[in-house]
This record gives C-alpha cells, structure tokens and sequence, in this order.
C-alpha cells in the first residue's frame, strides 16, 4: 500500500521572554508532499530562541518608546523616532502573526500581544492631551456645533419665548397663576403677597452676602440646580423632542410669570437689569441644551436610508457638543449670579452687561466660519 500520511508537527514549550531564563528546546516542525508516496519533504526547522533572539532587539526599542509615550507624552520622542515607530509596530505584529501560526511559547504570545495593543494605542490614538482637546473644542466644536444646529436652535428659543407671553398673560390675568407656576423652592419667598419695598430690598438690591456665601455656597446650588435642567432638557430629546419643548416651554412660563409680578409693581426695569446680568448666558445655555435634544429627536425621527440608532450614532457627536458646551455655560451663569450680580448694584450697569455678555456668545458663536468654509489647514 501506498504510504499517504505525513510525519506530524511536534513542537514542545518554549521558556518565556525573561532575560534570566535558559533558552527553551527547539521546536521542529516537519512537512511532507501527501502526493509523494515514498520520497519525504524537506523539513523545515524553526528554533523559537532563534525566533526570538532575531526579533528581539526590535521589540525591546518599541517597549521602551511606549514607555516613554506612555509616561510623558508623544513630545518626548525625537523625529527619528517618531518615524521609527509605526515600522516597529508593524514589525511586531507581524510578529505575533508568525508567533500564533507556529504556536510557540504561550508567555511569548502574551507578551507581543500586550506590545502590539499598547503600540496601537500609541500610533493611532489622539496626538493631544485633554486640555489641549478641550481648548479645540471651546475654539472650534462648539461654536461649529451652535452653528450646525441653526433651526434647532431657532424652534428651542421661540419655545421659551411662547411659554414667557403665556406666563405674563396669565399671572397679569390674576397673580394666583405665580403660585400655581413657579414652585416653592424656585420662588424663595415671592409670591402675590411680596410688595415692591420686599423685592427690591431683598431681592433686586440685596447686599452682597461675601464670598463664600456667593461663590461657593450659591453659586454651586445654582450650576447644579440649571445643569439638572439642562441634562433633562437634552436627554428628553430621545423621546421624539416632545418632552423637550414642554420643558422649555416651561421654562418660560416661570420667567414671564416673574416678570408679571415685578411689572405689577413697578420693577420692570430693574427686574430685567437684574436678571439679564447672568441670564443671558443661563438662559442662551439652555436654549442650546433645546437645540441638542432637538438634533436628537430629528435623527431618530427622520433617520433617512439609515436605521434609526445607526442615524443617531452617525450625527451623535454634534448633539453631545451642544450638551457639552451648553453644560460650561451654565457653569459660568453659576458663577456670575451668584458671585458677581449682587456686586453690581446699579441697573443700567448691570443692563449693559447684559448686552455685552449677549454680544460676547454671538461673536463666539460666529467665530471660525472661515476654518469651517476652507476646511482644516494642512
């Protein structure tokens, strides 16, 4: 009878990449032509020491400049290196290719594999630090984003400006509405019994509290209070959009009961002055917190050739920038009101702040329309 059947691999063990360990035994692997009925194939023969001591050095200089990566960033590296480095990343995973293929040392497999991931990391992950990131955004994301997300934006603002005509309508019908509007712990004591003396001596002109008091105590209060708002307003929009403009509307409906019932009693003026100091940005922020839940719901509604959560997937990182960027602002419309609006304690002063600060987002929001036409500089 014809003999048909090949001589098996044997391969045994081999010792780990450790410099004080022994080198292993050598593994053979012997092939032969099936076709051939009585002549053996040549036999290949392939030392793992061998294997290993060949492409050692290599991957020695690729742990040490992950290390340094690794430890204080991509600027330590030189250009030589810089270049060196995506040839020995390819270098060891060819490595780890050959390695699996041939099946050698398990402890060796490990370790390029932990090599090659770390080095991937390293030649394709993001060449900027988390401030650097941040700063990018702050100058390009987010003003980009705001821009991106015009009608969105436009719908979010005329929602709160419907929900303050409703509001002024209804508590200048009869000022029971304050009350059934604006709850207790955002009231803080005003209502229909508040006469002109108590709002403006405890409220528009208060004394300034100091500095704890103000930037500490209030004003984390306040971030914390506007930014729930705001995250609701924003996530609300995965539910069609709809919970999202009753909540802006709502929003309204407590600001124009508030201005109703300053109106009533002749703080108009100087209720406005007083707000406009931080609500500018506050309520600029939560317009934006709108638009992104809006952008939310429209991916999801109106998906288009793609699947809804793919859609959504696709546009998602527009939205998160609005929440994002939204979320800073009111960090900032935290600090301003309770901080800095009782310091000012004049309104026209306070008014022109507030027209500053208003021309302030615009210029922002309308900055680097030239990087966006052109396109990023290479």
């Amino acid at each position: 009878m014809p003999r048909g059947a090949a001589a098996r691999p044997r391969c045994r063990p081999d010792q780990p990449l450790s410099h004080d360990q022994e080198e292993g035994a050598a593994i053979e692997t012997t092939a032969s032509a099936e076709a051939a009925p009585a002549t053996s194939g040549p036999k290949i023969t392939l030392r793992s020491a061998e294997f290993r001591n060949s492409r050692e050095p290599a991957w020695r200089t690729l742990d040490e400049l992950i290390s340094r990566v690794e430890g204080k960033g991509i600027t330590q590296l030189s250009a030589e290196e810089l270049q060196s480095l995506p040839l020995l990343y390819r270098a060891a995973a060819s490595s780890l290719s050959v390695a699996r293929s041939i099946a050698l040392d398990r402890n060796l497999i490990l370790y390029l594999e932990n090599l090659v991931l770390r080095a991937f990391f390293v030649v394709y992950g993001p060449r900027v630090g988390i401030m650097e990131a941040l700063g990018q955004f702050l100058r390009t994301g987010f003003p980009q984003a705001v821009r991106g997300a015009a009608w969105h934006l436009a719908l979010a603002a005329a929602t709160i400006a419907a929900g303050v005509v409703v509001g002024i309508v209804l508590v200048e019908s009869n000022e029971i509405w304050f009350s059934a509007l604006v709850p207790d712990g955002l009231a803080g004591g005003r209502g229909p019994a508040s006469t002109a003396a108590d709002l403006r001596d405890k409220e528009i002109f208060a004394p300034w509290p100091g500095f704890i008091a103000s930037f500490v105590v209030t004003a984390n209060a306040l971030f914390r209070h506007n930014a729930t708002i705001g995250i609701m307003i924003f996530g609300l929009g995965i539910a069609g959009g709809v919970p999202t403009l009753l909540l802006l509307g709502y929003q309204g409906l407590v600001i124009g009961a508030f201005l109703a019932l300053h109106y009533e009693r002749g703080l108009l003026l100087d209720f406005i002055g007083w707000i406009s100091i931080h609500g500018v940005t506050e309520i600029g922020s939560l317009v934006v917190c709108g638009a992104g839940g809006l952008v939310v719901a429209e991916k999801i509604l109106f998906p288009g050739r793609y699947a809804r959560l793919a859609n959504l997937a696709r546009h998602g990182t527009a939205a998160a920038a609005l929440a994002g960027g939204a979320v800073l602002m009111l960090f900032v419309a935290g600090i301003i009101e309770g901080g800095l609006r009782q310091l000012v304690g004049n309104t026209p002063v306070r008014l022109a702040v507030g027209i500053l600060t208003g021309a302030f987002w615009m210029a922002y929001f309308l900055s680097n329309r030239e990087s966006r036409r052109h396109g990023p500089a290479t």
